[in-house]
């Protein structure tokens, strides 16, 4: 089944790609596996899946010691997503897993990412979370200080900043989230246009299962998908 999800995602991805003048190769499918079994991220991996994001750090490191003992995952390389809300107290385990890191939303938390990353001499990929909807159970910069933090946050030596991640809020209509994706594209190009930001913004990671396609339009290189790709 998964084979079959990944194949519909990538022709929904070619279309939209088509439409907008993109390369579909151009997009990262980002596997969303909080609560799906080990067996089921290795039928993902088997499928094509590179990518594997994780929404918590205790779950995704049982995962992670699992499949990194296995033939399937050490024959390609898999890079690992920190895809849900970091705790500060977590960031020790997180720097020695993820790849990337999407939800940096705070100065402190960079902080903590940026010592971790030190202690074992690693530059730790990171997206910056910006909330770019009203909710307030959102996590994410405030509007107020999204740049200003962002200009501090790329400075640190241990984080390579390499964009910016939103989550649109929910809605009946998924075109209803435009708006939230181009908010993020702009503040990504408003950020890439000073002169105090050393090294381009490239990466957008916007859109899930129900709106990927909408933030793909906008601008979106990098698509979170959990139950489009698991579930049939």
């Amino acid at each position: 089944m998964i084979k079959e999800n990944l194949l519909k995602i990538k022709e929904r991805i070619s279309l939209v790609c088509s439409k907008t003048n993109r390369d579909p190769n151009s997009i990262t499918i980002v596997a969303v596996s909080k609560g799906r079994t080990v067996e089921r991220i290795k039928e993902a991996i088997a499928a094509g899946i590179t990518d594997i994001g994780e929404n918590k750090v205790q779950e995704a490191l049982v995962k992670f010691n699992e499949l990194r003992t296995q033939e399937l995952a050490s024959s390609r390389t898999i890079k690992w997503h920190m895809v849900g809300h970091l705790q500060t107290n977590k960031v020790k385990t997180a720097v020695k897993i993820f790849d990337l890191i999407h939800s940096v939303d705070s100065l402190d938390l960079a902080a903590e990412i940026d010592k971790q990353a030190a202690r074992i001499n690693k530059i730790q990929d990171i997206l910056i979370e910006v909330k770019t909807s009203p909710e307030t159970t959102k996590f994410g910069l405030k509007p107020e200080e999204k740049v200003e933090v962002i200009q501090e946050i790329v400075k640190f030596k241990n984080i390579n900043t390499k964009g910016l991640m939103t989550i649109a809020p929910i809605v009946d209509n998924p075109k209803e989230t435009r708006s939230y994706f181009r908010k993020l594209r702009e503040l990504r190009d408003e950020i890439n246009a000073l002169s105090t930001v050393n090294s381009q913004l490239s990466a957008l990671s916007m859109g899930m299962t129900d709106d990927f396609e909408i933030a793909i339009e906008e601008g979106s290189n990098m698509v979170r998908l959990g139950r489009a790709l698991f579930e049939g």
